[in-house]
């Protein structure tokens, strides 16, 4: 009798998926808001928006996945984390066309299902999800065998928000004079992971758990650290104020993240002396014997968020954050120009 091949032959193993789903259920049903209708396990996640609550609401979507940081996840078998990188990188998008994020997709993708490893990444999602106040209301889990290696897997997320018509944060508001205040980032956050493993993998020869005394801890720990949720630090500060601009700082940092919140007349000038660099990128800039504009460029240095105000919004949204115990920087001013971005101060004066 000839041989009987099962799908779970070919690598797929469907129990082990219905396992993982049963694993992060109850994880997925804590993020929920009221306006979730269903449970999960339908083929669609289902949202009854809050339309009486909105005169022209608009809806802002983003997508986004976390990048070569999964490297660092495998080489320390540690996937607690990540989801919130990957839930951070969506939401905080959004975020900066004034949108409140209502809800979040995940997309994951395995090389062999591994139900408790999947759990730990969709509880962190989930987690993530909760503290920005979104409801995770569906997602994905692929096996893909012999597409990834086993232990590894990709993730990627999916972020709607709604923001009121006329609140909506465009680069039309922006005005010369306009003060920029930077908000803290946690770390290096989730971009420039190839030039990262390129200088402490490659070019210094580090393992994850490699103590490094100027961090204080091992670099795979400061290196895994997530990317800081902002939506619950700023979305008071959109309905209670009257913001210009916001600013994610993700890949392409301060030279190209900012200028895509500005008019085509206008440019901004950054004293990179108002704040603290975090030790982290000190190092990588040594490490790697990185240029400093090259740094600028790539990383947040120490800021994950711009906001952008009038000189007297701006003194109230100061005043405001500093009442809630966050910290906050004034770290330069709009001005005329080509749409460029001149840092001066700290290093670049060194």
């Amino acid at each position: 009798m000839a041989e009987q091949l099962t799908y779970k032959d070919s690598g797929v193993d469907i129990d082990a998926g219905n396992y993982s789903v049963k694993l992060i259920k109850d994880s997925v049903k804590a993020t929920y808001r009221p306006e979730v209708l269903g449970d999960l396990g339908g083929f669609g996640g289902l949202f009854a928006l809050n339309s009486g609550k909105y005169k022209e609401p608009v809806l802002v979507s983003g997508t986004d996945g976390v990048g070569t940081k999964l490297r660092l996840a495998f080489m320390l078998d540690k996937h607690d984390t990540i989801g919130q990188d990957a839930v951070a990188m969506c939401v905080n998008d959004i975020l900066v066309q004034g949108a409140e994020p209502l809800f979040f997709l995940d997309y994951l993708a395995v090389g062999k299902l591994d139900p408790e490893q999947v759990a730990a990444v969709v509880k962190g999602v989930a987690n993530a999800c909760k503290e920005s106040g979104c409801a995770l209301i569906g997602g994905e889990t692929a096996e893909m065998s012999g597409f990834y290696p086993v232990g590894e897997y990709d993730i990627a997320g999916f972020a709607v928000g709604v923001v009121e018509k006329s609140k909506v944060i465009t680069s039309e508001r922006v005005k010369e004079g306009d003060v920029l205040l930077g908000l803290p980032s946690s770390g290096v956050h989730s971009n420039g992971y190839s030039l990262v493993r390129k200088i402490c993998f490659e070019h210094k020869g580090f393992k994850g758990d490699e103590y490094i005394d100027e961090l204080g801890k091992t670099i795979g720990e400061e290196l895994l650290t997530p990317t800081r949720l902002y939506p619950k630090t700023c979305l008071p500060l959109i309905e209670k104020f009257d913001i210009h601009g916001m600013v994610h700082i993700t890949g392409g940092g301060f030279y190209d993240n900012i200028p895509r919140a500005l008019p085509d007349d206008m440019a901004v000038e950054i004293d990179s002396s108002v704040w603290q660099m975090p030790t982290i990128f000190r190092l990588l800039q040594q490490w790697g014997n990185v240029d400093w504009h090259e740094m600028y460029r790539t990383f947040n240095m120490g800021i994950g968020m711009v906001i952008m105000a009038s000189r007297e919004e701006a003194d109230k949204i100061k005043a405001h954050l500093e009442a809630e115990n966050e910290t906050v920087y004034e770290i330069g001013r709009v001005v005329r120009g080509n749409h460029d971005v001149t840092i001066k101060g700290g290093v670049f004066d060194e």
